[in-house]
This record gives C-alpha cells, structure tokens and sequence, in this order.
C-alpha cells in the first residue's frame, strides 16, 4: 500500500464514524437503538441484512477453500444461504416483524419469556452470547490477517484498530448506523468486487476466461461443486443450519425483519437478501476460483491467496478500495453483532438479574444498551487474539465447525417457537432440544472425534447437533405439550395477517416509563 491507498483507507473509517453520529441523533428510545423504531424502509433492511452476512472470512478462510477446490465454496457457502433466506422470506420474516409490531419487544428474544419461561429465555441468551463472542472474535482475527499481510501490522494491533473504529459508529448510532454503514459498504464492495474481476479477466484471456479457464491442469476439478471435505452431505447439512441462522437464528438478522415498517416490507426484504445472495457471491468468487494460476499462496491453508491476488492485479488506489471492502466485510458484520447482543443484554439478561435494570429509564437505558455494546466488543476482541490457539486451530475452524454446530440448538426453539405448528412445544421441549444439541456437539466434536480412526467428518460435526436438537424438541412436543390459552394467544397475535391483530404487550423487563419502542407505535 502506499499513500493514496492510506487516503482512501483513511477516509474510509472518516465516513464511517461520521455516519454514526449523524446516526445519533435518530436514536431516542431503546426501540430506536436496536430495531430502528420500525421505521427502515425493506430496501435498506434488505441490503444491511445481506451485508451483515459478510465477514473478512470470505477473504480469507473461504478463499483458501475457493484457492483448494474451486466452485465449491459458492456451493457449500452462499448458495444454501440464499435458499435458506427465500425460504425465511415467507416463513419467519414476517413473524419476526409481528412480534416486534405486536409485542412491543426490542430485542429478538424477549417475547421467549412468556412463550416459554424465564428459563427458558436466560439459557438461549447466555449461551448465544457466549458463541458470539467467540464467533466475531474470529472475523476480527480474520480481517487483522488480511491487514497484517497488506500494512505490515501484527494481528493485535490490526483487531484494535478494526474494533476501536467499530466501537465508536455502532455504540454512537446503534442500528441505524449499522445500516447505513452497510449501504455504503455494500457500494464499496460493488465497485472493489467487479474491479478484481475486470482484472483477474483481463490478466488472463478476457471474458472468454469466464468458460475455458476450467481446462486448465491447475484447476483440475476446480468447477465440482463438492470436493474434500466439502461433500453433498455437507451441503445439505449447511442448508439446514443457515435456514436457521441467517433467518434470525443468530439475532442480528432478525433485528433487520424486526426493523422494517410492516410483515409485508420484511418479507420483501428477504427476497432482495436472498437474490444478492444468489448472484453477488459469484462476481466475488471468481477471481479466488483462478487465483492458482495467479498466485502462490504461502500459508497451508491458502488464507493469503486473496491478499497476494489483490496486491498483483491491482493497481494503487483501487487496492486501497480492496482493503476498504476487506474492513467493510468484517465491520458491518460485527457491529449488527454487538448490536443484537447488547440487546439480549440488556433487555432480556440484566432485568432477570438485576432489580435495578428492571426499573431503568429510557436515558439508563440507552446508557446501558452502549456500555453492553462496547462490552462485548472487547471480549470478542480478547477472543481475537486466540483464535489461532489449539482450542480454537485456525479461523474457518471456528466460523464453520462451532458457529454452524452450535446455532441449532439456539435458534430452534427461538425461531420455531414462532410458529403455530409447534405451538405444542413448551418450555420442556425448548429446554431438553437445547441442552442436548449442545452436548451433542461436545461429544461428537471432541470425545468421539478423537476415538474414531481418523475423526468424525466434518459434515457430521455440524449437522448431529442441530438434526438432535429438531427431533427433540418437535417430539417432545407432542409426548408433552405445554400448549396454553396464554401461549396459543401470544403466537396467534405472531401470525395473524388480519388487520384487527392489534398489539399485546409484555412485561416490560426495562422499566417503567420506557415504551420499547418510545412515542411512536408502529402497526402491521
């Protein structure tokens, strides 16, 4: 990188910290804060929520599997997403937003307590929580990876900067920020994106590169699209498991359904996420396709091959918009992150806790909401630094293997529960599906892992605990159900499309005299 690469990397996190206080001054409740006021148009919704699905691991984890075995990782990555998220449009987006709408909530799983139990909602809350931190703590790895090899910085100091920048736009704005600093990431990355194509090409044969590049000895079943471990079991399994997580199993995703003006607007939303997810993906990953025969990449794991492919093709300043799309990726992930977990915090873990937290005002309230916000952003940040430790292994260890194996047994009773099929399925359900999935994975990932000749493959790592987790908890259902008049009327009010559904609401964990959603109360 050299000075005008720095200008634009500089100028970069200028617009990002403007835009967050520019943010603030739409955030006057704890509605506002983490779900917008409903008040996001579905475009916007549906961009951040895309945008928020990216990390500076596809750059570098999922470019060593694209650098390996080719067309795989769209197959194996961006494509189960995309199905997943068109499924979700009909099937959760709308509820997710009736339950904001009609229940008055602000954070995603607030609305657990009376369809469960108190119970029931701190064990989704502490253990999400706690996968989180771990989760983002390996994108931040991931994009001081990518920063090392450009500016020359070690790991730490890139996860400090990354994550002080972060900290000051997502604490000062909250969700709106977020967004907004998804829109403009998602330009930069339109624009870095087809410049790296246009070059990748252009080093090459031109655009007939597109259809005979695959010819090539170095490529040799580059264009299958399973390989290694990568298997059609694996697919299948990842299909199942993102179903769940980016239809608001993992929270943030939910806070964008939640954010929109009505259930129609979010499922709109989840289209245009779900279209981007289908085509985006594949300008992206074309030139870590062909980097073979571009580069060579010097770590095992082929994680630089992106980062030597981006310094060889491109010329000053446009590599600078590469490394800005490489912090876009990871900040907005990583924000929405800390935005949803700041609301869990605060709106469903410290008022079971804490009597005081149950009395806050709306102006404690937002207090807190941003001291919780900058809190998990340092541990995620410890966390960062140790990612690469034995516990851990390596960064797409991490990502694939605990957040896609530990989702499940999270966002199952979360998600679920919404709906009026598995009404049957209480607090026992939710609880025995929960604790069970997540023994599920210990055991297959460590004690029978390291019995088995070889190990456990990685499509059965991930998939055992979530497939556990489903079976329990929908026959537990019907072996126990713990359906009541009081739980049958908070789902009917979650999926009633009729215009009289009107609004119920809960008891509010933030106090009295603060409306979840302040002055303005936003219908379906």
């Amino acid at each position: 990188m050299n000075g005008l690469d720095w200008t634009v990397l500089i100028a970069y996190f200028g617009v990002m910290v403007a835009i967050g206080f520019w943010s603030h001054k739409r955030v006057d409740t704890v509605g506002d804060y983490f779900t917008a006021g409903g008040r996001m148009p579905w475009w916007l919704s549906g961009i951040s929520h895309h945008m928020s699905g990216y990390s500076a691991v596809l750059f570098t984890g999922y470019a060593g599997i694209s650098y390996k075995y080719g067309v795989t990782s769209y197959f194996t990555w961006a494509f189960p997403i995309a199905i997943g998220v068109a499924l979700g449009a009909k099937l959760f987006a709308p509820r997710l937003n009736r339950m904001r709408s009609r229940l008055n909530v602000a954070s995603p799983l607030e609305y657990l307590k009376e369809r469960y139990n108190l119970t029931t909602q701190q064990a989704l809350a502490w253990s999400g929580v706690l996968l989180k931190i771990v989760d983002v703590g390996a994108k931040w790895a991931a994009i001081a990876t990518l920063l090392s090899v450009f500016t020359g910085v070690t790991i730490t100091q890139g996860i400090i900067i990354t994550g002080a920048i972060t900290a000051v736009y997502c604490t000062v704005g909250g969700l709106w920020a977020d967004a907004l600093t998804e829109l403009g990431q998602f330009v930069i990355q339109l624009v870095a994106g087809l410049a790296m194509l246009v070059a990748a090409l252009a080093k090459l044969n031109g655009i007939s590169t597109l259809w005979n590049v695959w010819d090539e000895p170095a490529l040799h079943h580059h264009n299958h699209p399973t390989a290694g471990p990568y298997t059609t079991v694996f697919l299948l399994a990842y299909l199942f498991i993102k179903t769940f997580e980016y239809n608001g199993g993992m929270w943030n995703q939910a806070q964008r359904y939640m954010a929109t003006g009505s259930a129609k607007e979010a499922q709109r939303s989840a289209t245009l996420s779900a279209v981007l997810w289908f085509i985006w993906p594949l300008v992206l990953f074309f030139p870590m396709w062909i980097s073979p025969l571009l580069v060579q990449a010097k770590k095992p794991d082929a994680s630089d091959s992106y980062a030597l492919l981006s310094e060889q093709l491109l010329p000053h300043g446009l590599l600078g918009l590469v490394v800005v799309g490489f912090f876009s990726h990871t900040m907005a992930m990583c924000s929405s992150d800390a935005n949803a977990i700041a609301a869990v915090v605060t709106r469903d873990i410290a008022p079971a806790m804490s009597r005081t937290a149950r009395a806050w005002t709306t102006r404690v309230g937002l207090i807190a909401a941003r001291a919780c916000t900058l809190l998990f952003l340092g541990l995620s940040m410890a966390v960062a630094t140790q990612v690469n430790s034995p516990t851990f292994k390596d960064i797409i260890t991490v990502v694939i293997k605990w957040v896609a194996g530990l989702v499940g047994p999270i966002a199952i009773p979360f998600l679920l529960g919404l709906m009026v099929r598995f009404r049957r399925s209480g607090p026992t359900a939710a609880l025995v599906s929960w604790a069970m999935g997540l023994l599920a994975f210990y055991l297959v990932n460590y004690p029978i892992n390291d019995a088995v000749s070889g190990g456990v493959n990685l499509e059965y790592q991930i998939s055992v605990p979530v497939a556990i987790s489903l079976v329990l908890y929908i026959v537990i259902g019907y072996i126990k159900p713990e359906d009541t008049p009081e739980r049958d009327a908070l789902i009917a009010k979650i999926n009633d499309d009729g215009p009289g559904a009107g609004s119920v609401s809960l008891p509010e964990p933030a106090g009295a005299g603060d409306s979840v959603l302040g002055s303005t109360k936003v219908g379906d």
